[in-house]
Parts: structure tokens; C-alpha cells; sequence
């Protein structure tokens, strides 16, 4: 292992955004919650079973694109609704309305809490910078350009491959491994040459069956065990953790 705590031969690291750079998959998850209440509390009624933020969002919705996530929650409750499309109002119940809804509470909560980075990682991206490897943001967010600025952290990246690049590329989200790989891609390494560092259970899935050469898994609820289960190859609480970063 080299003193980033990687195996030699790795030569890119890809990181996901929430939950590993910055600390907004609490504040992603609150507003999944949020959205997700009122919604059943207005088709169900007072008797409605609220949204689990922390079991169902890591199964169902954390690191999925935002309409997926709605999806795969909806199927789970055996819920069906009609799809819509990416433009229709928060108030439509649609997949993409319910979509569009949570985000309009994430940028509120976001604006008036702001933003934070993990210091951990931010040490850890500028060593794998310092030894001359590559880097690159994964993120199923559209606003991941916005969150990055607001960190000051948009420079310690290469390449971004986010929610709006998925769009313009047509490119499947996790629990697909596509993203990842066309990351590893814009950076110029194969698969097995990248390390994936991911806190989502989806995340997982995709660095495992996309090949990669190592997987980490950031645990920051006490899910190590999943994480392990879905793929990861090694679990930290932070990346301070790893090597000689610290």
C-alpha cells in the first residue's frame, strides 16, 4: 500500500460528493424526510408511516439521482405515480414533482445553514494532488457545482461528473456503475487504475461492479457493515484515516 493508502498502481481518485466531501447528506436526507412526510401524511392520513431517514434513505435514495430516488421509495411503499417530466412545478405529484419539491427544500435549507466540507477529506484530495494523481467529483446532484463553490473546493477537481452531466451524456446513475466509469474515462485511467470513495450504499454497487481498483466506503451513520456487504474493500470514519494524512 503507498502512503495514501491505496494499492500501488492507482492513479485517479473519484469521490463522491455528498457525505464524503462535503456535509450535506444529513441535510439531503432531512429534506428527503420533509418531502416525503407531507406526501404521505396528505395521501394517507394522520395515520400515514413516516419516511425512515435513516434505513429507507440509505436503501432506497442516498447517492441515486433525485428521480430515481423517488422511484425506488415509491415502488418500496408500493406507491405508483405517474412520471411527468424534469420541468414540473414542486406541487404536481408526479415522480419529477416530488423530485423537484425535495429540492426546492434542500436549496432552503442549504441557504439558510449553509455548507461545510469534511476537513479529512480536503487534507486527503490535496495529498493524492500532491503525489501527482488525478481527481474527480461523482455526484448524482445537479447542484454540485453550486455546493463545491460554496466550499471553495471546485479547484481541487479535474473533472465533474454530476447530476447535469449525467443528463447531457445520458449516462444511467447509481447504483450503475456509468458515471464512475466516465469519469475514470475524462481522466484518462481505466477502471482498475481508479479509486472509487463513496458513503452510499449505491455507491458501493457501483464501484464494485464497474471494476474499479479500490473502493472505499466512508461510514458517517454506523453502516460499516453494509458498506462491506455492497462492495467496499476497506471502511473509514474519515479520510484522515487513511495513510499518512492525518
Amino acid at each position: 500500500m503507498t502512503d495514501l493508502g491505496l494499492p500501488e498502481g492507482i492513479q485517479a481518485c473519484l469521490f463522491d460528493l455528498d457525505g464524503v466531501v462535503t456535509q450535506t447528506a444529513v441535510v439531503h436526507a432531512a429534506a428527503w424526510k420533509e418531502m416525503f412526510d407531507a406526501f404521505l401524511r396528505e395521501r394517507d392520513g394522520p395515520g400515514f408511516r413516516p419516511f425512515d431517514a435513516v434505513g429507507e434513505y440509505a436503501e432506497h435514495v442516498d447517492g441515486r439521482p433525485r428521480a430515481d430516488g423517488v422511484r425506488t421509495f415509491l415502488a418500496a411503499r408500493g406507491i405508483t405515480l405517474p412520471d411527468g417530466g424534469p420541468d414540473d412545478p414542486p406541487a404536481a405529484d408526479t415522480v419529477h414533482g416530488l423530485g423537484n419539491r425535495k429540492n426546492a427544500l434542500l436549496l432552503e435549507r442549504i441557504r439558510t445553514g449553509g455548507v461545510q466540507a469534511y476537513d479529512g477529506t480536503l487534507r486527503y484530495i490535496d495529498a493524492v494532488r500532491a503525489a501527482g494523481m488525478r481527481t474527480a467529483v461523482v455526484s448524482a446532484s445537479a447542484n454540485c457545482r453550486d455546493v463545491l463553490r460554496a466550499v471553495h473546493a471546485e479547484d481541487l477537481f479535474d473533472v465533474r461528473i454530476d447530476g447535469v452531466v449525467a443528463a447531457e451524456r445520458g449516462l444511467p446513475g447509481k447504483p450503475r456503475p456509468d458515471t464512475f466509469l466516465a469519469a475514470a474515462r475524462d481522466l484518462g485511467v481505466a477502471a482498475e487504475q481508479a479509486a472509487v470513495f463513496e458513503d452510499a450504499l449505491a455507491g458501493m454497487d457501483a464501484g464494485r461492479s464497474g471494476g474499479f481498483g479500490y473502493v472505499v466506503g466512508l461510514d458517517r451513520t454506523g453502516q460499516a457493515e453494509a458498506l462491506y456487504a455492497h462492495g467496499a474493500d476497506i471502511v473509514v470514519r474519515d479520510l484522515a484515516e487513511l495513510g499518512d494524512t492525518a
